[in-house]
């Protein structure tokens, strides 16, 4: 009778519910002892007995898993309330599955039980009806939850009045068309009544794509972030190989291209977000000129003609500066720039990237100043050589190896002659017991230098020994704010990793909202040291996430959010600021940060500061070097005096020199899912004046994204990760790509409502920008070539967006 049953329908669903109940009871039961809930236990027995009933061809299965569905709906109401998206891995896929238990092939056999005449039973069609109801409160409570955390127009008016007047130049000559940083353009032509109507005016691709080998599954990233530099009719891009190709800006054909040749084979990251554009005097060879640098072992600033795409050979040796003649040791992929320099007030400004948490000692951090016309080195400032970081080196000496480095784009403010340089940490991130006076003096700081001379004015820092890679990854936005007497304070909004917005004054750094100390958690990592407090910025709006709790972990099953679950409970996390630990912990937000290397966006007229964030925890453990090297997980290293040996795995971060390996990850599930519920993505406008949030909405679907890291081709609004920055217009629109659901969009900014979507062939995870074709349109324009680390598809679009041409 058994093996009959069995080999049922009915048979077969109860040995599906008894693996399920086993799976609830054993990670229940687990969950339990480390302090977590009791659900999961609870309806891992009432699971397993609804199984076992049923490979017995007992109808009583039918009331057992009943009350797992009751059980279910009552802990999960309890527990998070009517926020569907909370609701959906606590009660769609047992909904689910209990429209095929309640269904007349399973429920109606098993009530039959060998009686074919039998008649349906009502309260079979009341279980359907509930599993039904079930999947509506899900997907119903989702989308009201969507609706309410869209807060607009509650807070601050946003007023009518005058944008900056400043549309006579039509370039976009820096990351944020002025060197102030604010990605605001006061073209209006496209506006919230006829920006529905914009199309593709015209796509080019590069020809530059991801090789084989340049996947992070090979441990490299392959991402196309490019914001082009437009001058006249041309753009000026790289691509993350670093060719640099010149674009006519209102057909899209392109006019020339340049090629390096560079060899970026041992570079984890290939990527290349600008161009910078310099102006030679009158009658100086090469008249215009784009300044980039090439990204392989022999590292040069390099001055390409604006019109030919030659080599400037004034400038330099034949076109050529040599980045890496004196900063010592350097294996390839260890140092080279990732952003664009910044040509201001007759000096090239630009840092480098280094090759994170590999070792101690690293290439310096110095930042350096070049004359654009002769490429003679004008000022380095590099913080190890106290009391005179300008001093210049010595016979046969170098800059000061592993201190904090500037990769992200810098702004400036020319009339002040200030340089604002974005700080990171000293090498390596995770583990700072070696570290050096100076290095924990300047670490994760925004910089103030003088353009001219390279002295610091001053200097102001957001985290204080930091120990979560939390540098800061781009410089601040400047705006003009009203002061307190009715005069007008220079002013700069500091975004950073952990969510934090610092308002301080430009000239000196003091701070214009308050910023208090906070007791933080502390460690217990052998030979570390922890500062015991960090500064928080109370006085602006807080793009920080709460702190994790149990309730907020999520999935797509009870099963993987069970799971997270355990995971939470066994590893260290105290919220912001849990310091890297032996046993594992969660960093949350963590290195890829609240915002990134793409900032925020300002209207310096309506005074509104416009930031996309996103949201995704990471694991940290920290291992000892030599059980890492017993595990091979790593090679011993003769720093410096062998060829580099590269970790097993992209995820290992050796550390040499330190007592320490760390493994970093996302924290993901065994689908592949985020362990913490949405959002996951926010786009938020805050009123620089009241220091108050005006709206705040999720941003982008869950399409193109799901389990397993299939492409599904529907998204739920729960806002999802973004990489990549938006931009403001004079009518009062944003635009922004960023979203790992590959879509372009247009929001109001007034309100946030979304006004246009568009998709694009790859991920749109750079930074748009527009301008005035010479047909008098306005183009609005972005490259579209993915980023490995958000899994978005791979390419190399530039793609423009404009009205329809009038006929």
């Amino acid at each position: 009778m058994l093996a009959h049953n069995l080999r049922s329908l009915p048979g077969f669903t109860g040995i599906l519910l008894l693996l399920f109940g086993l799976a609830l009871i054993i990670g229940g039961g687990w969950l339990l002892s480390l302090g977590g809930g009791w659900y999961y236990l609870l309806a891992g027995l009432a699971t397993l007995a609804s199984g076992i009933l049923m490979m017995l061809g007992r109808p009583l299965a039918l009331a057992y898993y009943g009350f797992v569905l009751l059980l279910t709906v009552v802990w999960a109401l309890w527990e998070v309330g009517l926020d569907g998206w909370a609701l959906l891995p606590r009660m769609l896929a047992p909904a689910l599955f209990g429209l095929w238990i309640f269904s007349p092939l399973v429920a109606g056999r098993l009530r039959r039980n060998g009686h074919p005449s039998s008649a349906p039973v009502r309260r079979d069609w009341f279980g359907l009806i509930g599993c039904l109801l079930m999947i509506g409160l899900v997907l119903g409570s989702g989308w009201l939850v969507t609706g309410q955390r869209y807060k607009h127009g509650q807070i601050v008016s946003i007023p009518n009045g005058g944008s900056a007047a400043d549309g006579a130049d039509d370039s976009w000559r820096f990351y944020g068309r002025t060197p102030a940083g604010d990605r605001y353009s006061p073209l209006s032509q496209i506006n919230t009544a006829n920006v529905a109507k914009l199309e593709l005016a015209w796509s080019l691709r590069t020809g530059d794509l991801q090789h084989g080998d340049e996947k992070p599954s090979g441990g490299r990233e392959f991402n196309f972030e490019v914001t082009p530099t437009k001058v006249g009719d041309k753009l000026y891009i790289c691509t993350p190989h670093r060719h640099i190709l010149a674009i006519g800006a209102t057909n899209g054909q392109k006019i020339w291209e340049y090629d390096p040749g560079s060899d970026t084979s041992a570079d984890a990251f290939l990527s290349c977000r600008g161009v910078a554009y310099f102006d030679a005097p009158d009658g100086a060879p090469c008249p215009h000129r784009i300044i980039t640098t090439t990204a392989d072992a022999v590292e040069h600033l390099i001055e390409l003609d604006a019109d030919s795409g030659k080599l400037c050979d004034s400038f330099g040796e034949h076109g050529k500066v040599s980045l890496v003649q004196t900063i010592g040791p350097s294996p390839p992929g260890f140092h080279f720039i990732t952003s664009e320099p910044l040509v201001l007030n007759n000096r090239i400004v630009l840092g480098g990237w280094i090759f994170d948490n590999q070792s101690e000692g690293e290439p310096s951090g110095v930042i350096r100043a070049y004359d654009p016309e002769s490429g003679a080195l004008a000022w380095a400032w590099d913080m190890g050589r106290q009391p005179d970081p300008t001093a210049p080196l010595g016979q046969g000496e170098t800059w000061t190896r592993g201190t904090p480095n500037g990769w992200g784009t810098f702004t400036a403010d020319p009339d002040l002659n200030l340089v604002y340089i974005p700080l990171g940490n000293a090498t390596p991130d995770y583990y700072g017991g070696n570290r050096r006076p100076f290095d924990d003096a300047y670490s994760s700081s925004v910089l103030a230098l003088d353009i001219t001379t390279g002295k610091e004015r001053w200097h102001f820092q957001t985290v204080h020994h930091d120990l979560w890679d939390f540098d800061l990854p781009i410089g601040p936005s400047l705006v003009d704010l009203p002061g307190p007497d009715g005069d007008t304070t220079p002013a700069l909004v500091q975004t950073t990793k952990q969510g934090q917005l610092y308002l301080l004054d430009r000239r000196d750094g003091h701070t214009l909202a308050d910023v208090q100390e906070k007791n933080v958690a502390q460690g217990d990592t052998p030979g570390e040291r922890y500062s015991p407090t960090q500064p928080f910025s109370t006085g602006m709006p807080d793009l920080t996430p709460p702190t994790l709790r149990e309730a907020d972990l999520w999935g797509v099953t009870p099963i993987d959010q069970m799971i997270c679950r355990i995971q939470f409970r066994e590893m260290k996390y105290s919220g912001l600021f849990t310091p890297p630990a032996r046993q594992g912990n969660i960093g949350y937000p963590a290195f890829d940060g609240v915002v990134d290397w793409y900032g925020a966006s300002i209207d310096p007229g309506r005074k509104i500061l416009i930031a996309n964030s996103s949201y995704i925890p990471f694991t940290y453990r920290l291992v000892a070097h030599d059980e890492a090297v017993r595990k091979g997980d790593i090679q011993e290293w003769k720093m410096w005096q062998e060829p580099y040996k590269k970790p097993k795995s992209f995820d290992y971060n050796p550390q040499y020199g330190t007592p320490f390996m760390v493994i970093i990850k996302p924290w993901l599930n065994a689908l592949n899912v985020p362990c913490n519920r949405p959002p996951w993505g926010l786009l938020t406008a805050i009123d620089l004046r009241s220091k108050q949030i005006v709206w705040q909405r999720p941003l982008g679907t869950t399409e193109n994204t799901g389990p397993w890291k299939l492409r599904l081709p529907f998204g739920l609004p729960t806002g999802i990760f973004n990489m990549g920055g938006n931009i403001i217009t004079g009518s009062g629109l944003i635009f922004v790509g960023a979203t790992s659901d590959q879509k372009f969009r247009a929001f109001d900014e007034r309100s946030g409502e979304q006004l246009w979507e568009t998709a694009l062939p790859a991920g749109g995870n750079a930074t748009p920008i527009t301008y005035l074709g010479t047909d008098g349109r306005q183009y609005v324009v972005i490259a579209a070539g993915g980023h490995g680390g958000l899994g978005t598809r791979s390419g190399d679009y530039i793609q423009a967006y404009a009205l329809p041409a009038s006929k």
